[in-house]
């Protein structure tokens, strides 16, 4: 295959029109052929920055140069080395604000896809069998991971390769925890991806136990005194959703985010086959900006609905990744930017019937350095609505914390842990992922349990 050093090499989708009427995936990823052209691209670097800006550090022009080589098997050991999860984040990962921001070759020219060679390397081993390699022996500790998200899996699968058992406490009936119930099918799927990675990480000789709810059928101080347990982490993700207090909020038709994607993805409403009731909609709004709002509004899109976003910043501020706000807009999704709502009209029987929105305006950056969206009065306007989705972000939900003698949270009501090792005021209890930090990305997620894995095993091995 031909290759300009300075182009990625394209690739494949289903076509708008068509994805838009189905839960498929978006993504049909590299083939053998492509995968191996767009590795030829990696320059490999000797001070490779790609590594520095990946979370949890893979040895990225290790995989690559075993891609180029056509060594497929030994490039996912090069990666299973450093994550847990590679197909999973080879599908959802930010890699244009991480890895492949950092890549050389983007100075002139397209960063190399590492996001798109990893997930070919991960579905390459799926498709051949490949698993990760167990631990020789084990050391006779036992740890305890609250939650079987991005976080507890790699929390888990870090801790057992050094030889700990290690069982996973998950609330829900089905492991994988926002991989499972927050991500959509067309960018996740569950049985062929998310459900394969989890087996992965329970050949390591990891034990999940599921619909446990950590706090009321047992609580962290029971583990470690009781259960024999030698430390906890806690990942239990950030799962209390958020909302904005206007007239009409408790009107039917209007969910959390978490709410709509939960009936659909881990109760599969998008399905026929499946009895889960939901409120599909026929005009919906969706509101927020980030990767929950542009999966929320796709997914409504699938259902059948005309579908407006409304945002109260300019589309340089959107949160969400670059990539899916292209496909909304591919999809026929309607963005109202620099738009905030004020009121959610409802009828007599107390359904959504529409609505109203301001126009704003971007004033002077505010903490967090963007620029604080400011209304411009008189510029009320009415959307025509039957379902409004809130997708404004979510804290954790305070059930551990409250039950848990000694541990620190925050005005957030976020877990207070240590960035370096996960560490938190209580002995031998650590945390990471969204219980400390608010809602963020997979990746970082993971980061943290790896962290966190890592101060583990340091205490323990004191």
């Amino acid at each position: 295959m031909e290759v300009d050093v300075l182009k990625k090499i394209p690739v494949r989708e289903q076509e708008p029109k068509v994805r838009a009427a189905n839960f498929e995936e978006v993504c049909l990823g590299y083939n053998k052929e492509e995968a191996m052209a767009e590795a030829t691209r990696c320059i490999k670097c000797k001070n490779p920055q790609c590594v520095k800006g990946c979370p949890v550090n893979i040895d990225i022009p290790g995989f690559i140069k075993e891609v180029e080589e056509g060594n497929f098997d030994e490039a996912y050991h090069v990666i299973n080395k450093y994550s847990a999860l590679p197909a999973v984040c080879g599908r959802v990962c930010p890699q244009e604000s991480q890895c492949e921001a950092k890549c050389i070759r983007g100075i002139k020219g397209d960063a190399v896809s590492i996001g798109k060679l990893e997930r070919f390397v991960a579905d390459t081993a799926r498709k051949n069998g490949i698993k990760p390699v167990p631990a020789k022996k084990q050391n006779g500790k036992k740890v305890a991971i609250i939650g079987s998200g991005p976080a507890g899996l790699t929390c888990a699968g870090d801790l057992a390769k050094l030889g700990y058992d290690i069982t996973i406490f998950e609330a829900l009936h089905k492991a994988g925890g926002v991989l499972s119930y927050g991500i959509p099918e067309f960018r996740l799927p569950k049985s062929d991806v998310v459900d394969a990675e989890i087996e992965n990480v329970k050949s390591l000789g990891v034990k999940i136990e599921t619909n446990t709810v950590i706090g009321k059928a047992v609580t962290i101080d029971e583990l470690l005194n009781e259960e024999g347990f030698d430390a906890v982490f806690i990942g239990s993700g950030a799962g209390l959703p958020r909302f904005m207090g206007i007239p009409g909020e408790n009107a039917n038709g209007v969910f959390s985010a978490n709410e709509y994607l939960t009936r659909s993805n881990l109760m599969k409403a998008f399905d026929d086959v499946y009895d889960t009731p939901i409120i599909a909609g026929k005009k919906v709004v969706v509101v927020g900006g980030g990767n929950v709002a542009m999966d929320a509004a796709r997914t409504a899109l699938r259902l059948g609905a005309d579908v407006h976003i409304v945002y109260r910043r300019s589309e340089a501020e959107l949160p969400a990744r670059v990539e899916e706000v292209h496909h909304a807009k591919e999809e026929g999704i309607v963005f109202n930017l620099l738009t905030n709502p004020v009121e959610i009209y409802e009828d007599k029987e107390g359904n959504v019937t529409g609505i109203k929105c301001i126009r704003m305006e971007l004033g002077e950056p505010d903490s967090s350095g963007r620029r604080s969206p400011v209304e411009i009065p008189g510029s009320e306007f009415d959307i025509e609505a039957d379902t409004v989705i809130m997708s404004l972000g979510t804290s954790p939900n305070p059930l551990i914390s409250s039950t848990t003698e000694g541990l620190e949270i925050n005005r957030r009501k976020c877990i207070v842990a240590e960035e370096s090792d996960g560490s938190t005021s209580k002995a031998a209890v650590y945390a990471g992922g969204d219980a400390v930090t608010g809602a963020a990305t997979v990746i970082l997620a993971m980061g943290a349990g790896k962290a966190a894995a890592k101060g583990i095993d340091q205490f323990l091995s004191k």
